[in-house]
């Protein structure tokens, strides 16, 4: 199965879906993650400005992605909704050349404007082909997320998840920050509670198609 992850910063796949992405790598299935900002005018002082890149890449190699399913682009940050047009033509680019079967963006009730901008444009771009699951972010939503559908998640699936984050120094250092192994194990403990499991990722079910028997996660 070919699953795409849309990350409208880099690091927002991994704390929303990091367990996840690793139990589909752990099954065998291939995997892209398309991240779409760099964020360098709000990375911490005393950082690059592009460390988010080296981070991505440590954090995808943990998860055991391989490097040339990592792509990033560098739109400004916060700055999405100038560059609409822009974004759906990297997705339709993405699209034909992948065809993916699932794609796992940023749900539809995410109040950031980046956020919002990757939700709708993949809609756009993904609708008649490909399994769309929104990812949630309890921190970016008014009301309850829609979550329907939810992968468990084994003690490695969480582990590596956990170290993955890690490799994000830049932004650990903020305040309150949502990447901590204490939040990231709580929210899965949360998730996992509502099926009756250890642990678990929740989604949003956005679309699902079914082509020749492929297109369910």
């Amino acid at each position: 199965m070919k699953v795409l992850f849309l990350s409208a910063h880099l690091d927002d796949a991994e704390a929303a879906a990091g367990g996840t992405i690793a139990r589909l790598l752990r099954n065998g299935d291939e995997v892209t993650y398309f991240g779409l900002s760099l964020c360098e005018e709000s990375v911490p002082t005393g950082f690059p400005a592009d460390v988010l890149a080296s981070e991505c890449g440590a954090s995808s190699e943990i998860l055991g992605l391989f490097r040339e399913n990592l792509i990033i682009r560098n739109f400004p940050v916060r700055r999405f909704p100038e560059r609409r047009q822009d974004i759906l033509d990297e997705l339709i680019r993405l699209r034909d050349s992948l065809s993916p079967d699932v794609v796992v963006i940023p749900s539809s009730s995410d109040i950031h404007q980046d956020h919002a901008v990757v939700s709708q444009e993949a809609v756009r771009a993904f609708r008649r082909a490909s399994s769309i699951f929104g990812y949630d972010f309890p921190w970016n939503v008014l009301q309850t997320s829609p979550l329907q559908f939810y992968v468990e998640l084994t003690d490695p699936d969480l582990a590596r998840k956990v170290k993955a984050l890690q490799c994000y120094k830049s932004q650990l250092v903020k305040p309150n920050n949502c990447l901590s192994a204490e939040y990231v194990r709580s929210l899965a403990i949360e998730r996992g509670n509502r099926i009756g499991r250890h642990y678990a990722e929740a989604f949003e079910v956005m679309r699902e198609v079914r082509l020749d028997g492929r297109g369910v996660f």
